[in-house]
């Protein structure tokens, strides 16, 4: 049996506000998403063998844990028998690297929940798929249909339909950031804004005028960030840089890609041995 092939896309916060704590001690969060070109790629078929069999390839496969997103994924779904104890062989190549802020593990998870359920190997109602991306992480339920959507407050998931045609530049330095750490450190909060906002209003001068309300925390932990974005936001003035998610990946959002690409050569020259890509919203 030939194995089938599985893009997973990476996801990025274009605004990200921290709203307040959860009785689970998790923040309430609101967030623009965006998925972008740039993605892993799965690859699943049936096995007869015992056991699942999970491999991972890439430029960023070092050091995932044999507990990983999709390991986790794989049990819950077991001990829920939803599979019918047929087994499969998953091998994913990691173009995302980890902790960047880009959702790479969430995002695999969510695609083969999206396969599984398409390919009617799974059934599972609104509130089962809820639960079960819930349990494996927080934002995995933002990557189900991987469209731009809103999260907002009470968690209420709107999807944007519009295509936001913005080229990005991702720049990531050679170390990640403590998404756990960031949070703790969270002590203000933002009043929630977008539970009214509508898909026509979203525009690339709305998104520049955004936050990421991690920034200031990210940049007190990781002074390092705080100068690449300082040196990224003086290459263009039409442009706009943001941090996604609890970092370290810095995006600077482009109306041309000859833009995006001028910027790039200047960050690749400043910065040799970091991570650079210049994908574009899909």
């Amino acid at each position: 049996m030939k194995f089938e092939k599985i893009k997973s896309h990476a996801k990025i916060n274009l605004s990200l506000n921290v709203l307040g704590k959860k009785k689970s001690k998790f923040h309430n969060l609101e967030t623009l998403v965006s998925f972008l070109d740039l993605h892993d790629d799965i690859y699943i078929k049936k096995t007869n063998k015992k056991n699942h069999i999970i491999k991972f390839t890439g430029n960023f496969s070092n050091k995932i844990s044999k507990k990983n997103t999709i390991s986790n994924l794989l049990k819950i779904l077991d001990e829920a028998k939803k599979l019918k104890n047929q087994k499969y062989f998953i091998s994913i190549k990691k173009n995302i690297p980890q902790e960047a802020g880009l959702g790479g593990g969430s995002m695999n998870a969510a695609s083969l929940i999206n396969y599984l359920i398409k390919k009617n190997i799974i059934s599972l109602t609104i509130k089962e798929k809820q639960n079960l991306c819930s349990k494996i992480g927080s934002d995995v339920i933002l990557g189900i249909d991987q469209k731009n959507l809103v999260l907002a407050y009470k968690n209420k998931i709107k999807k944007i339909k519009k295509n936001l045609k913005i080229f990005t530049l991702l720049i990531k330095p050679n170390f990640g950031c403590s998404t756990k750490n960031i949070y703790a450190q969270v002590r203000i909060y933002s009043k929630p804004q977008f539970f009214k906002i509508k898909s026509k209003n979203i525009n690339f001068n709305t998104l520049s005028k955004m936050k990421n309300d991690l920034e200031v925390i990210s940049f007190k932990l990781y002074p390092r960030l705080r100068k690449l974005r300082q040196f990224f936001l003086n290459i263009d003035k039409n442009s706009y840089v943001r941090m996604t998610g609890s970092g370290s990946t810095i995006v600077g959002y482009f109306m041309s890609k000859k833009a995006a690409l001028n910027a790039k050569k200047l960050l690749k020259k400043k910065y040799k041995n970091y991570w650079c890509n210049l994908s574009k919203t899909i």
